[in-house]
């Protein structure tokens, strides 16, 4: 009887064990049945970016939430109504859109700055250039300048186009090594010193230059910047938060044309990068 008993005990204790490992595998067939025919609404609106990939909508420090005090007493409708209406006061509706220009070719056998000036194409690529900005017809505000001669003689050039337009010098924008790249390249290493120096001015320049509008900007301003290839590079790796070591791996023709826009909200777009499909096959040069 004892033995009988046993046995009894170990075939239910088995089919215990089987009945759960069966009963488990079965809801393991079921919910992995169930995820596999779960169609998700959209990629965008179900995926989550990794942290080095999140916007960051105050990047200009110029969010009207980070320029008003922050609301107190959340219950309080008068305190909500100023809250909402020191918002709106600073809230802008235009786009700033910034026409980054390459200076054309230019001697690059000159031993200083003065003695660097535009070869006979240069000069042909920025009339070209000048001859497209003019065709878009945009309302141009503001003709911004490096203070480089290549930079300066690019923009003479194109002024013969666009005429009747303000415009001003800003050595911030000179030529410079703005960051060490990745990946590295063995062929051009400049000192720590340089970067350190030419970083902290391009850096200075882009945040002069890139910014949302402000409030009492009433319409949309466009705004054309000429100077260098390592300036713009950086600039658009900046203004796309993109890490801004990687701006080597950009090329710009010269008197290239990109386009970036910054909307109200503090959107950046990159509309153009280094265009030049406005000039002709012997026109480009890099």
């Amino acid at each position: 009887m004892g033995a009988w008993r046993r046995f009894m005990t170990k075939k239910f204790v088995s089919g215990t064990i089987v009945g759960v490992v069966g009963g488990a595998a079965g809801y393991w067939f079921v919910t992995k049945s169930i995820e596999q025919r779960t169609v998700l609404n959209s990629f965008t609106t179900n995926y989550v970016p990794s942290p080095c990939a999140r916007w960051d909508w105050n990047w200009d420090h110029r969010d009207p939430k980070s320029l008003v005090k922050p609301l107190k007493k959340v219950n309080d409708p008068e305190a909500q109504n100023d809250y909402n209406k020191a918002l709106e006061q600073k809230k802008t509706r235009a786009v700033r859109h910034l026409i980054l220009v390459r200076h054309g070719q230019y001697n690059m056998e000159g031993l200083t700055d003065s003695q660097r000036t535009l070869t006979a194409l240069g000069r042909k690529q920025a009339a070209a250039t000048g001859e497209r900005l003019k065709d878009l017809g945009l309302p141009y505000d503001l003709i911004v300048r490096s203070t480089m001669t290549r930079a300066q003689e690019t923009a003479k050039i194109m002024s013969n186009s666009l005429t009747q337009i303000d415009s001003i010098n800003c050595s911030m924008l000179e030529e410079g090594s703005p960051i060490p790249p990745e990946p590295p390249v063995g062929h051009w290493r400049p000192e720590a010193s340089q970067f350190f120096q030419d970083g902290a001015r391009i850096e200075s320049a882009f945040r002069k230059y890139f910014y949302r509008a402000d409030p009492s900007q009433t319409s949309d301003s466009y705004t054309v910047i000429v100077c260098h290839a390592n300036v713009i590079r950086y600039f658009v790796c900046r203004a796309l938060q993109y890490p801004a070591e990687g701006w080597l791996r950009i090329s710009l023709g010269h008197a290239s044309i990109t386009w970036v826009s910054i909307s109200p909200d503090g959107r950046v777009s990159l509309r153009t990068l280094g265009d030049c499909g406005h000039m002709k096959k012997e026109l480009l040069s890099r």
